[in-house]
């Protein structure tokens, strides 16, 4: 038995049309006069030590150290999950979208939390599963990321009917525990995050 959709035929992107790492440093080797073709088949000169650089450690690096996280790692791990209705990415949905997606620096010279912000676009401004959608990403960022990011879901301003209603319980750390204690709601949200490829 068919489930009917909110929106039985979505615009979907191309994959090539993506936000992708991988093309920007191939433009960038075009862009910058290399000969493109035989750059990968050319190896870079580089010289083994210089003298006035710091020795290199090669014990492990300290717990601390800080890898840098960017948008667009964030939206490499959230464009790749299902959506609920289509076996289509939200990433091929344009349910996330790369200038969605902001990093915030702590507010305060004390505080090392930092917030990822991600606004997302329902594919009509009726879906029914808009606060599942948001819950997904919500999921799969609070799994991925280290602890001293704060992760702020909400769907983009005028792009949904309810969208103050669906904000509101995105923000509500007690209703999203509830919801994820909801086996069904768990069976879902595993399906997406399944990643679609």
């Amino acid at each position: 038995m068919e489930i009917d959709k909110d929106n039985a035929n979505p615009t979907i992107l191309n994959p090539s049309d993506l936000p992708s790492r991988r093309r920007e440093s191939h433009v960038k080797r075009r862009d910058e006069g290399g000969s493109g073709l035989f750059d990968d088949l050319v190896p870079r000169c580089s010289y083994l030590s210089d003298p006035f650089d710091a020795p290199v450690s090669t014990s492990d690096p300290d717990d601390d150290a800080r890898e840098d996280i960017d948008e667009q790692e964030i939206y490499d791990l959230i464009s790749t999950i299902c959506d609920p209705e289509h076996p289509l990415s939200l990433g091929s949905l344009s349910v996330v979208n790369l200038p969605d997606i902001r990093i915030l620096q702590p507010t305060s010279p004390l505080s090392s939390i930092s917030t990822v912000a991600v606004e997302i676009t329902p594919t009509i401004t009726h879906c029914s599963l808009a606060t599942v959608i948001g819950l997904g990403v919500r999921v799969r960022l609070e799994q991925a990321l280290p602890p001293r990011f704060r992760v702020d879901v909400r769907i983009k301003k005028g792009t949904h009917s309810t969208d103050e209603q669906v904000n509101k319980q995105l923000g509500d750390k007690e209703r999203v525990a509830a919801a994820l204690e909801n086996g069904t709601l768990m069976g879902v949200l595993r399906k997406m995050l399944a990643t679609c490829e």
